[in-house]
């Protein structure tokens, strides 16, 4: 095997590089592109994979430039250190495009943060009492809503989770709050929309659905936000003042910055 090109294996259709080899930097673009093309001059390969070390920027950059999409981490994989290191598996299907702005934004897809996206739903009662959710799987309290699915808008995600936790299709109106939330008790950050539900008048429609959540209950906004999680008290105050304020408020953390 010549030393300017990576170590190939095939298998079951897929070629596996190995891309761990000591060479200069400025040699992985090279590299690459000649195991692209001795891949898949085998006409039953179907896809061409690498594995590299997740600290490995330099070698995850070329892999980018390559037009190589992340398929997932192999979480404390890479042997060879004192404690495993998470490991990155790459790909490249036969026909991808590698070049121009739609491989640019196959690969960026991929590799790019992909932070959730959680939608809630400010609700009150003719009384100003706040709509909050006792759920079954956590000590504190939720507005109505939750986390989006892929490919569903905001107010989509409201609509369907409102169906799922109450069985009835609430009302969405203007947006209230934007909130970044930290890393919390394992989540990855995320950004949280709050928009305003109104003034809801038939609290009897509201059947909670047993699963995710226990019961319906009408609390004043004190007593409501003493039984959120520290993160949400400052968002489900800033939603009450943005719908006072008719205004869209910015937080970060549950903490207003404009």
């Amino acid at each position: 095997m010549s030393a300017d090109q990576l170590p190939l294996s095939v298998r079951d259709g897929s070629a596996i590089a190995d891309f761990t080899a000591d060479v200069p930097a400025e040699h992985y673009d090279a590299l690459l592109a000649q195991a692209c093309e001795l891949a898949f001059a085998d006409p039953d390969v179907r896809r061409l994979e690498v594995l590299v070390a997740a600290p490995d920027w330099p070698r995850r950059r070329a892999l980018h430039r390559a037009g190589f999409r992340l398929d997932g981490v192999l979480r404390a994989r890479l042997a060879g250190n004192p404690d495993p290191i998470d490991e990155c598996h790459y790909s490249l299907l036969r026909g991808d495009s590698v070049e121009g702005r739609e491989a640019f934004t196959a690969v960026m897809n991929t590799v790019t943060a992909r932070k959730r996206v959680i939608a809630h739903l400010l609700l009150t009662d003719a009384d100003g009492r706040v709509c909050a959710l006792e759920t079954t799987f956590k000590p504190d309290y939720e507005l109505p809503g939750g986390i989006l699915e892929p490919g569903e808008s905001p107010r989509e995600g409201l609509v369907r989770e409102a169906v799922e936790e109450l069985d009835f299709p609430l009302a969405v109106g203007r947006l209230l709050v934007v909130d970044w939330l930290a890393p919390y008790l394992g989540w990855e950050d995320a950004v949280e929309l709050v928009f305003d539900g109104g003034v809801f008048t038939e609290a009897a429609a509201l059947h909670p659905d047993g699963r995710e959540i226990r019961a319906v209950h009408w609390l004043e906004p004190d007593a409501a936000v003493a039984v959120m999680a520290p993160y949400a008290q400052g968002r489900l105050r800033a939603a009450l003042s943005a719908r006072e304020l008719g205004r869209t408020l910015y937080l970060e953390a549950g903490q207003l910055i404009s």
